[in-house]
């Protein structure tokens, strides 16, 4: 059997191409189950293999550093009574209410160390520790 990637030959239960470090195998679009040439359907799922023929089987991910536990401090930041005020104004003035919200948020955790992961909605998340850990973290935060 040869790489549908570089043709390379391969060898006999090869999982990757020796070459190119194409993965051999196709995975299943509904379940991830590793299928073979000859497989009509999923044998974990029953999902059509035609289906998945053009997804290749995703490798395990090697780490290229150990695993590092972590302690981390989140914020959750919050408009109260957010919905209520935007009913009575322009969605404009809203947006421009946000904006200023989201730069203040923004300006405050920097100051302090800390990262902004997301905005949802009227709601800030921030996170201290993931990026650098400092001792004092919980106390930033």
């Amino acid at each position: 059997m040869n790489c549908a990637n570089c043709n390379a030959e391969l060898k006999d239960g090869a999982k990757f191409c020796s070459k190119c470090g194409t993965p051999t195998t196709v995975a299943c679009v509904s379940c991830g189950n590793a299928l073979t040439a000859d497989d009509k359907f999923c044998s974990e799922c029953g999902t059509p293999v035609a289906e998945s023929a053009a997804t290749p089987a995703r490798p395990t991910p090697v780490p290229d550093r150990p695993e590092e536990r972590r302690i981390i401090s989140v914020m959750f930041i919050d408009l109260v009574g957010f919905t209520p005020l935007t009913e009575a104004r322009d969605s404009e003035e809203v947006r421009g209410l946000l904006t200023r919200y989201f730069d203040r948020a923004r300006e405050t955790v920097d100051r302090y160390g800390g990262t902004i992961d997301k905005f949802i909605g009227d709601a800030v998340m921030a996170v201290w520790g993931a990026d650098t850990a400092h001792e004092d973290d919980a106390e930033r935060a």
